[in-house]
Parts: structure tokens; sequence; C-alpha cells
């Protein structure tokens, strides 16, 4: 069976969780598949998607568009090379899944509605996988297998999964009958498992590229730095140069600076620690050395490892401004433990501030935070990958235009709008159950009137202010003429 390499990519929002890849329609002929075939993705695990075609900038690039769930489940990172070929996929008698993430726990989930929401997906043991994105797979597998989409009831785009409180949980399959590539079709029974599977040593990405919206330049800046040295530590031995010990982030508070992180180290396949500034500090003397101390060897047993520090200016200021003798010992701890990291190149720091002015300059020289990457507050093409990914399970109305709110939406941060859709979603609420205390229950009616409008949004922006315009607020005074009196 003839299969090709090609180079590992992020996928688009649209295909976010829904088990599609995209993949060059030349490519798929080489290997003897049409859009709608199932495919076999090979890195160092295997899984199984259904292709569909390329957008046009990507046509001759060789690449294969996949989630952030489908990298970890074959375990490649966007730039590796996986291979792919026609897959021979079955349908499933019986599916068991189990909530992924340690702690989580389901109680009487239908599981009608799950095989719903799992309708036409191709699966084998061992996916983390996300419910939802039955009609974006109806559309991509074609008139073949209209049978198992008859009678389609998705929730995830009817009227929004996020109503049945499942919208952010990661499932994992436990197991298929039969074994190997399977697709769930309308008479596969699915068995759900209310207690989270036990995982030895296994991250679940809490947090992708995906995840991420408006920093596309900043992910490329900071991928070179972190994940080439974790990933691939001897291209720096070979051209003989030290590998970068630290990413310094700034800009902003509410830009994305800490998601970025987490989603590098995720991408990286990297224990990802965090040191909150104020917490380090301690009344107790030697106790925020020590702190620091533990955290940097915990870092190098658990190598590769990513190391977050937020709000390093309140740990690290300018030694030549500060009064306090607990400031001074921190700052020269955190240089010497810089100085002095063993794991060379298996252990990165990213700090991250909104004064990089006020940190000590000790640390803005080369070999310690080696890049400093500014996070700065999103366009109107930043915003409008945010507003889609804060909206991908929400059910919106058809009168709403994410365009038009990004042109609206000047200063917005990330968090303001993230807020924004929030405050959207609670004022639909409101519409539609005017007085939350008087209902012992809600109704499947009921749930699908949940329809978040572009009024709405509207008012929702009346409510919430954009982060980075707040400080030339100018409050307009409620004064006439005839209040003044005497001139």
């Amino acid at each position: 069976m003839k299969e090709v390499e090609l180079s590992v990519a992020e996928a688009v929002q649209e295909d976010v969780g829904k088990g599609i890849v995209r993949i060059d329609s030349n490519v798929m002929k080489s290997i003897g598949i049409k859009p709608g075939d199932f495919v076999e993705i090979e890195g160092k695990n295997k899984t199984v998607a259904i292709a569909d075609r390329a957008y046009p900038a990507d046509i001759g690039l060789k690449i294969i568009r996949m989630d952030g769930y489908m990298r970890y489940n074959v375990k490649a990172g966007v730039g590796e090379r996986v291979k792919i070929k026609k897959a021979n996929v079955k349908e499933a008698q019986a599916v068991t899944i189990a909530p992924a993430q340690k702690g989580t726990y389901i109680k009487r989930m239908d599981t009608e509605w799950v095989r719903q929401m799992l309708l036409g997906r191709p699966l084998m043991k061992g996916d983390v996988i996300t419910l939802g994105g039955t009609r974006r797979r109806k559309r991509a597998l074609g008139e073949g297998f209209d049978e198992i989409f008859s009678n389609i009831f998705d929730p995830t785009e009817m009227f929004g999964i996020s109503s049945f409180g499942i919208s952010e949980i990661k499932f994992m399959v436990v197991n298929t009958i039969p074994k190997g590539a399977v697709y769930v079709s309308s008479s596969t029974k699915i068995n759900i498992l209310e207690k989270a599977v036990e995982l030895k040593e296994e991250k679940i990405p809490e947090v992708t590229y995906e995840d991420v919206g408006g920093l596309k330049d900043a992910i490329e800046k900071i991928r070179e730095m972190v994940e080439l040295p974790l990933k691939h530590p001897e291209i720096f031995d070979r051209l003989g140069v030290q590998p970068p010990k630290g990413v310094l982030l700034y800009g902003p508070p509410g830009t994305g600076k800490t998601l970025l992180a987490k989603a590098v180290a995720n991408e990286s396949d990297a224990s990802f620690i965090t040191i909150n500034g104020p917490e380090v500090m301690s009344k107790w003397v030697g106790e925020a050395e020590k702190r620091l101390r533990d955290v940097f060897e915990r870092a190098e047993k658990e190598a590769p490892s990513v190391i977050f520090i937020d709000e390093i200016d309140a740990i690290a200021p300018k030694r030549g401004e500060t009064i306090g003798e607990v400031e001074h010992r921190v700052v020269a701890q955190l240089l010497a433990l810089m100085d002095g990291m063993k794991s060379r190149g298996k252990v990165i720091v990213i700090a991250a501030t909104n004064r990089p002015d006020a940190i000590d300059p000790a640390l803005r020289r080369p070999g310690r935070f080696d890049r400093e990457v500014e996070i700065g507050v999103p366009n109107r093409k930043g915003r409008l990958e945010i507003l889609k990914i804060h909206t991908r399970n929400m059910p919106l109305g058809k009168d709403v235009d994410l365009g038009k709110i990004a042109d609206v939406t000047y200063g917005f941060v990330g968090a303001d709008l993230e807020m924004l859709c929030k405050e959207a979603a609670i004022i639909a609420l409101r519409r539609v159950i005017p007085d939350m205390s008087k209902v012992d229950s809600i109704t499947r009616e009921t749930i699908e009137k949940l329809i978040v409008t572009m009024d709405d949004f509207k008012n929702a922006l009346k409510i919430v202010r954009p982060s980075a315009l707040r400080e030339v607020f100018v409050e307009k005074p409620n004064i006439s003429w005839d209040m003044v009196g005497g001139l």
C-alpha cells in the first residue's frame, strides 16, 4: 500500500476536535485516496482521520493540517514528519470511552447523545478525543455515509455542547470492538466509564496552538527558542553553540502570555512548572531562595521541562531601585540558577511581565533571557482568530458576524474577548430564562432556544471595556452652561 511523508501543521479553527485532516489533492491521488476517505497517520504512534482537501494556500507545500489532539495521538509536533496511507477502517460494534483528565468524574451521561456527537468519527484505542463535529464530518465523508447520519442530532452544532457542561472535557478511547481502526455508526454501542482512566506518565494537552489566537508571529519565534532545544539538542552540539536558556514575554495584561507558555510546553511534550512571582517571596530569611532552588531542581529531574515565571518583575526588580534585602538575594539566586543550569537545552525558562523595564538588567543580557518577545494587543485578524476560538462551541445565531465584532473591538486583548463571549452567553441565558431561581429543571426545548445572537454581542459590548484603552478613557462631564454662574 502506497504511503507518503508529510510535515505536520496546525489545524484551522473549523476543524479542531472533528477528526479531520487537510491534505493536498495531488498527495491524495498519489496514495490512492479521495476527499472523505479514511487515512492512517503514523508518527511515534498511529491514529486514523478523515481526509479533506487542503486550502488553496497550502497546495504544493506537502503538509498535513491536524489539531493538537491528533498530534498528541500520533506523538508528533508541528514541523515533524508523519507517514500517511489509506486506512482499513471497520464499522465499530462497540466503543468504550472515559474521561482522560485526572480528577474528572462523569455521571449519567446519555449514551445516545454521545453516539450522535461521535457519528462518523474514526477511532483507535488510546486516542484522546473531544465530542462534537458530526455535521462537519458528514460534509467531509460525503454521500457514501448518508445512512449513518440519518436523524442526526448534534448538540455541539445545534445549540452548543457547552449547554451540557462537557465542552472542554477530553475523553480517551479505552477499547473498541473490533480492535484496530474503527468508525462510529448509528448502530455502535457506546460505553462510558465514569472515572478518568489511569495514565502513567502521560500528559494530556490542556492547551494547544489551536487555543492561542492572534499570536502566530510570537509562536514562531518561541518555537525556535524553546521547541528546537527541547526536542533536538543534538543540533546545537553539531553547531558547537550552547542552546538558549530563557525567553522573556512582555506585553499588556490579558494578551495570552501564560496561555502561550503552556501551549509551547504541551506541544514540546515537556513538563510545565509555574512560579508566581509574589508567591515566592517570604518573610523568613532564605525561604524565597530555597523555593527557587527547589523549582529548578524539580525541573532538571523532570526534564525536558519548561519553567514559567509569571510576574517576574515582582521577584527580580532592579537592585538599585529596591530597599529590601530579600529582593537583592532573590535576584542574585535567580542569576546563579540560570547560569548554573546543568540540563542545557532540556530546561527552558520562560518569564512574563507587563513591566520589562522594571526587571534587573543583569537578567536581560544574552545567556540568561536570550530572546525577548513582545505579546502585544491583537489586530483585527488576531481578534477574529480569538473570537473563533471562544465561540467554537457556542450556539451562534445565523445573524452573528464575527468579522463585524472584530471590527468594533479595537483595543480588546484576548482576555477581554473571552469575557465578551461569556457576557453575550449570559445575556442570551437571561433572555431565555429570565429568573433562574424559579427553574427546577431545564427541558430540551428550553435548551434549544439558547442561541447567542448578534444583539446579545452588541449588548455585551456595552458592558465589557477594552483593557488596552482603559488608561486613556475620559469621563464625559454631565455639566451644562446653565450650571456655571458668576462668569
